[in-house]
């Protein structure tokens, strides 16, 4: 078989750059993305034969870690009966009674097929629901690629170095108004909804501030705006609820993605039956897909659901506690300053040649993803033998099938790796 590099180059001769998603290109890491030809557990394989301790886990898709085997079966049991109908399903039932049941103040769930279709559309129902046309963001969090949320974003917008996009053109964003994280704005009665990650997880991790998620709850009844949480990563991966049940904080909608696939494209948003109802065919708010509900999509996801406790949340975010405490020491007894930020079960990292403060906004995380440590880092853990993603701004993604071995063996690969990083 071709080794990654060919694959590479077979790859840029028929896919803008290679990939199929700008944040699995090496562009800010440099050199040659490795092409994976299976999964299993904790550990992925390149086309080369090479095995890594994955922390990527498909951008935290994969909270049961790579091909569980009681997903792959109920994959297989559905394929067999049919992939698609254009029509109504039990599955999408069953899912979505599973997450109004662990929701609470969702009554209705609408399913689609990615987290931004999710975002773009609880926008839409927002907009339609109170008449109003402005929404309000926040600074380096990412919502999807849809144009009026592509301002300001972080991820793979900024580990590219772009300020929004092309093709995205002053109407699309005219509405946007863009707020610094973990700052309460004030708001006035133009504004339709308040779109924020409840965990900003896509400018590395920034963690919200105590009282700023329930000062938007506060500011957004104030002028009846909806506020609507983007949970396309930390739904149902920061507790059985998502960050609902987490932080106690009720949003008006809800979007959703990733985990509730289990590994297969998918998306959701859903709200109160009062502001659900806005959406056809009950209401004029329009929105609609061919594969919305996919029956292989439902199935995984449902296997996925039923298999996370309030047990698995807390077992993963003390075992997350423990491997970002011994990370960030084995860094710093390795000549480089660190700080490995967690909320649950969620992980960030973050590198310097000083000690500095973990960031509470996007500035503050640009400086520190931007000054050059990342790449070196990254290529020296790839060189052990652990994938992180190849960006700063994302986070490590910890699954279930993490064990204490892998954990252990990284922490040792990072202190080498850093010592690295402080000579070079």
């Amino acid at each position: 078989m071709a080794g990654n590099r060919e694959w590479f180059e077979r790859a840029q001769r028929v896919i803008p750059g290679g990939v199929d998603s700008p944040v699995r290109s090496f562009r800010s890491v440099g050199g040659t993305p490795y092409t994976v030809v299976s999964g299993a557990g904790s550990r992925v394989v390149d086309v080369e034969g090479r095995e890594y301790i994955d922390f990527v886990q498909s951008y935290g898709a994969s909270l049961l870690g790579h091909a569980p085997s009681d997903v792959v079966a109920a994959i297989g049991d559905q394929a067999r009966r049919g992939t698609t109908f254009g029509a109504p399903t039990p599955g999408e039932v069953l899912l979505a009674e599973i997450m109004v049941d662990r929701v609470a103040g969702m009554d209705l769930v609408r399913l689609v097929s990615s987290g931004t279709e999710a975002v773009m559309s609880a926008v839409r129902v927002a907009r339609g629901a109170t008449g109003r046309s402005r929404i309000v963001k926040f600074d380096g969090c990412y919502h999807g690629h849809s144009d009026a949320l592509l301002v300001a974003g972080g991820s793979g917008v900024a580990q590219l170095g772009l300020p929004d996009s092309a093709g995205v053109t002053n109407g699309a964003v005219g509405d946007t108004i863009v707020a610094p994280y973990n700052v309460v704005p004030q708001l006035d009665d133009s504004i339709a909804a308040v779109l924020v990650e409840p965990v900003a997880a896509n400018m590395n991790l920034v963690a919200p501030l105590p009282g700023f998620l329930e000062g938007l709850r506060r500011e957004c009844d104030r002028v009846g705006a909806l506020l609507i949480f983007d949970e396309v990563i930390t739904g149902f991966r920061l507790a059985r609820g998502g960050a609902e049940e987490y932080f106690g904080v009720t949003p008006d909608l809800w979007c959703f993605g990733k985990v509730i696939g289990g590994g297969l494209p998918v998306g959701a948003f859903g709200g109160s039956t009062r502001v659900m109802s806005h959406l056809a065919p009950l209401g004029p708010v329009y929105q609609a897909g061919t594969l919305s509900g996919n029956p292989l999509a439902t199935a995984a996801g449902r296997t996925v659901l039923s298999q996370l406790t309030d047990e698995s949340y807390r077992d993963l975010s003390i075992r997350v506690a423990d491997f970002a405490r011994e990370l960030r020491a084995a860094i710093e007894a390795s000549g480089l300053s660190c700080a490995t930020p967690t909320v649950g079960p969620l992980m960030g990292l973050y590198l310097a040649r000083a000690p500095f403060d973990a960031p509470s906004n996007f500035e503050e995380a640009r400086v520190l993803c931007s000054n050059g440590l990342y790449p070196i880092f990254f290529h020296e853990m790839l060189q052990r033998g652990v994938a992180l993603a190849p960006g700063a701004y994302e986070i490590l993604f910890v699954s279930l099938a993490h064990t204490d071995d892998d954990l252990a063996t990284t922490v040792r690969a990072a202190a080498d790796a850093a010592r690295a990083v402080s000579a070079s």
